[in-house]
């Protein structure tokens, strides 16, 4: 009789942990069904981030936005989040049966979650969102931020850019968050990655981006190590702009040109982009930890 369990780290995971030199953990607390603290933490959230996949397979990210409640959770394995932007271009990929991944963050005071799923069904104004996984992440690198609601928004279509654009070099070089989506061909992620303002770094058309010591899971490099592309989103917290760039991500595990604190450091190089003026009904200020 064996007491073995099945890993819950997909290939990827398993091998990004490989060459970051790193034991695979036995056990995640990954679930099939949210807790009644994540349900009770996704219907408080006026923001949420969201990752669907492209017509070419891309991730790719956004962010949702509402007064608190306009997610709810009826069951354990469902939340349904009321939205109607239609110019939003990732809302449109969101249809029945469509793979997401989900992050629920508060910026005010670093909670966390996320959620893994299919699209169970769409309407003109909410998502019903069955889930199939579920788990919380840390509070590390989340910098402090509390946000205002604006009533008077009118989100513009989105401005999408070849290559580089100086407005998206200028937002990113000075930026101390972003949410990268990253998927394999069964599932799609979404996660958050901070740090000081300006520790992206641009060289040329490549973003060179350290990798801090994390919970080990490696979730998002282990989707990288098995499908290189990855979306990043990048708000304007002063304006409730959205920047998105894409490319594919080279991973330096050796970190032979570590960045200061950093365990390896990862690059992208930029393919195209869009940008979304006024996409958000929110503005944030930041504060001191």
């Amino acid at each position: 009789m064996t007491t073995d369990t099945p890993s819950p780290f997909h290939r990827g995971e398993r091998t990004a942990q490989q060459l970051a030199g790193v034991p695979t953990p036995r056990m995640a607390p990954i679930r099939a069904f949210m807790p009644d603290q994540h349900r009770e933490f996704f219907e408080l959230l006026p923001y949420v981030l969201i990752a669907a996949r492209d017509d070419r397979g891309w991730p790719v990210p956004t962010m949702l936005a509402g007064l608190p409640g306009f997610i709810a959770s009826p069951d354990p394995t469902t939340l349904r989040v009321t939205t109607s932007d239609p110019l939003d271009p990732v809302r449109a990929l969101l249809k029945p049966g469509a793979a997401f991944g989900l992050l629920g963050i508060d910026l005010s005071n670093r909670r966390r979650n996320r959620a893994n799923g299919h699209v169970a069904a769409v309407d003109d104004q909410a998502l019903t969102l069955a889930i199939e996984q579920s788990f919380g992440n840390c509070p590390k690198y989340i910098n402090l931020r509390d946000a205002t609601w604006h009533e008077a928004v009118a989100p513009a279509p989105p401005e999408a850019f070849a290559g580089f654009d100086r407005e998206a070099r200028a937002l990113i070089g000075r930026a101390d968050t972003f949410f990268i989506a990253t998927g394999l061909e069964d599932g799609l992620d979404i996660s958050h990655r901070g740090g000081a303002p300006g520790f992206v770094r641009i060289e040329g058309e490549t973003l060179v981006i350290p990798d801090y010591r994390g919970n080990r899971f490696f979730n998002t490099f282990g989707n990288l190590v098995l499908d290189s592309r990855a979306s990043l989103l990048f708000v304007d917290f002063e304006h409730g702009d959205t920047t998105v760039v894409r490319g594919r991500v080279e991973i330096d595990w050796a970190a032979t040109q570590a960045l200061p604190d950093a365990e390896r450091v990862w690059r992208m190089k930029v393919e195209d982009g869009w940008r979304r003026r006024g996409a958000l009904p929110l503005r944030w200020k930041e504060r001191a930890a």
